[in-house]
């Protein structure tokens, strides 16, 4: 069975991006650093990808205009429209969230990556379909922005699975549930 996985960054603080949805401070205490951290490890691992409207367009405006960044995986968009111009492996839907989860988990690959933002995240987390956490906390405190938690009415257990640090950031990773399948 595929994991539905969460891999993010946010500050010391709990954000995700500054509120204009700036991510440049998304950096460890030396931003000379080579140090690839946990990122090539994880990112081998995954063949799907599910992100919100705004990641997207963050993306191939922003952070990577000329060349989209995961050409080996098939990305999905979640959107209540799809009025952008597709690009290799990537596909918008109207699908459901819990049934696209469902429908990926069923079919053969690698893990699926809940890839962003805050809000498909935190639909995720509601409607309980990420099986592990990979929380990667970056040595700022931004006191301000998109925060990746919202408010749960029901608080969500987990149970640390590692930890790892390089270059100021540490990473977290935790199972769902406190219960192990890995």
């Amino acid at each position: 069975m595929r994991d539905v996985v969460l891999f993010i960054a946010m500050s010391l603080d709990g954000y995700i991006a500054s509120q204009d949805g700036g991510v440049d401070w998304l950096v460890g205490q030396d931003p000379e650093s080579t140090e690839p951290g946990s990122y090539p490890r994880f990112i081998a691992g995954v063949s799907d990808i599910v992100m919100g409207i705004a990641t997207y367009r963050q993306l191939v405006t922003e952070l990577c205009p000329d060349a989209w960044p995961y050409p080996d995986k098939t990305t999905y968009v979640l959107t209540h429209r799809a009025d952008e111009a597709a690009r290799e492996g990537v596909m918008f839907t109207q699908e459901p969230l819990p049934e696209l989860v469902a429908r990926l988990k069923s079919q053969a690959g690698g893990e699926i990556w809940i890839c962003g933002g805050a809000s498909v995240a935190n639909q995720c987390i509601r409607l309980g379909l990420i099986e592990r956490y990979h929380i990667s906390v970056i040595p700022a405190i931004r006191g301000g922005g998109i925060r990746l938690f919202e408010a749960f009415d029901t608080p969500k257990k987990l149970r640390l699975l590692s930890t790892e640090s390089y270059n100021g950031i540490v990473d977290l990773v935790y199972l769902e549930g406190g219960e192990g399948h890995i």
